[in-house]
């Protein structure tokens, strides 16, 4: 039987398992309207009534379909962390490489001033944020900025290892320019740590929001994500009931999803150590 490849290399079963839990989040996420039995503002039962024919996960705590309320929270979800990690890598992997590239002295400013902020408890700071800024897009500048140091470390110590070797000296000495020595030799060689430490910070993303959501500072009606369901349905799980559970289990389950995609891709782009 032959292998299926991906980026030139053997999908492991392992990685399979989590391209396909990610494939179908991403269907969920894009066609969310269409795959949904029901509004997700519609009342159609009791409240936290329980499964039956037609709903397949019961009822909310207003009598919504819980299935449909976890299919419209997931673009909603996936969509917030994905632009908070793309915000945080534009930060963070900018500042990365222009310190490891630069002279000394501007690397110790940018790594300082990106200590200041590892040193602040993140979950306080993005409390404070979220309570002075409201918002989806308050929300999604809160963890970029927060997650950017971190990426900064990464970036950092990665493009570091990549600008002692000889082919960046050799476009220094040519007289290249800076801007073109991080985009032509150190961006792309990068590429396979940066990829899988996206992946992580994507876990990471999805469960901080849904940990903010869930304290009631994260995403806000009439929008719902699976954390702020999760707060929603809480006081159920002391009646024996499950409706809190759903949500908390789609987020365990793409978090699942993209580790094994992430060690996948760490596992090939440490054997290569080539450029993608």
């Amino acid at each position: 039987m032959k292998k299926l490849h991906l980026f030139g290399e053997p999908v492991t079963p392992q990685a399979f398992i989590g391209l396909t839990i990610i494939g179908i989040y991403a269907i969920l996420a894009f066609f969310a309207p269409i795959i949904s039995p029901y509004d997700a503002t519609e009342t159609l039962g009791p409240v936290w009534g329980p499964p039956e024919w037609g709903h397949w996960l019961g009822f909310d705590n207003l009598g919504r379909d819980m299935l449909s309320r976890i299919i419209y929270g997931t673009p909603v979800t996936i969509g917030t962390a994905l632009a908070a990690s793309i915000l945080s890598y534009l930060i963070g992997c900018t500042l990365g490489f222009i310190a490891a590239m630069s002279s000394s002295f501007v690397d110790g400013i940018i790594s300082r001033v990106m200590d200041v902020f590892l040193a602040i408890p993140t979950l306080v700071f993005a409390l404070a944020l979220l309570t002075v800024f409201n918002g989806i897009f308050a929300l999604i500048a809160a963890i970029g900025i927060l997650s950017a140091p971190r990426v900064f470390r990464i970036a950092r110590a990665v493009a570091m290892d990549i600008t002692a070797l000889e082919y960046v000296e050799v476009a220094r000495l040519r007289g290249e320019p800076l801007r073109w020595i991080i985009f032509q030799e150190v961006a792309p060689n990068a590429l396979p740590a940066l990829v899988a430490e996206f992946g992580l910070r994507v876990s990471y993303s999805l469960l901080f929001i849904s940990s903010l959501s869930f304290l009631g500072f994260g995403v806000q009606p009439p929008l719902a994500d699976w954390g702020s369901l999760v707060r929603e349905n809480v006081l159920v799980i002391g009646f024996g009931g499950f409706a809190a559970l759903y949500p908390a289990g789609a987020l365990a389950l793409l978090a699942v999803g993209v580790s094994l995609v992430v060690d996948w891709v760490l596992s090939f782009g440490q054997r290569k150590g080539e450029e993608w």
